[in-house]
């Protein structure tokens, strides 16, 4: 290996950021309505985690969602599915939603502090709307293992 490349590497490599902590998955529900937004829902919080969202995917099972924050506005350039977003305030409020939102859109809350992006139709099945309160907790440890 070219001594200048594995010297590159090697200083890439300590000035890297630590690898953030792991943060189980969490479940989103609708508290006003009494529904569930999200069974699984992972957490974007890096900024390399917010710029990528859902990027690359295919698609988003039922149950599954992002929750990116800080966050009040994303773009949906590149996706290859329609999603549903779930504006949310500090205090987990709904501030907006967006139905069905496909590829080349933009979309902003100014008001919010993150968004939950979900499969489309989610937030018409859940009856989430505008001034619903939202609660997140993890998953619980039956619900991840495989027996």
């Amino acid at each position: 290996m070219n001594p200048l490349l594995a010297l590159a590497k090697g200083v890439r490599k300590c000035l890297a950021p630590p690898p953030a902590a792991f943060e189980p998955p969490q479940q989103a529900r609708n508290v006003t309505r009494g529904t569930m937004l999200a069974a699984r829902l992972e957490k974007a919080r890096t900024g390399a985690a917010r710029r990528k969202g859902l990027l690359g995917r295919e698609s988003l099972l039922p149950g599954e969602g992002l929750w990116i924050a800080p966050c009040e506005s994303v773009h949906t350039f590149f996706m290859r599915f329609p999603i549903d977003l779930v504006y949310l305030d500090r205090k987990l409020q709904v501030r907006k939603v967006r139905h069905c939102v496909g590829a080349w859109r933009i979309s902003a809350c100014f008001s919010a502090h993150s968004v939950l992006e979900l499969p489309a139709g989610t937030a018409q099945a859940s009856r989430t709307e505008r001034g619903d309160k939202v609660e997140m907790a993890p998953v619980a440890a039956s619900a991840e293992s495989c027996e």
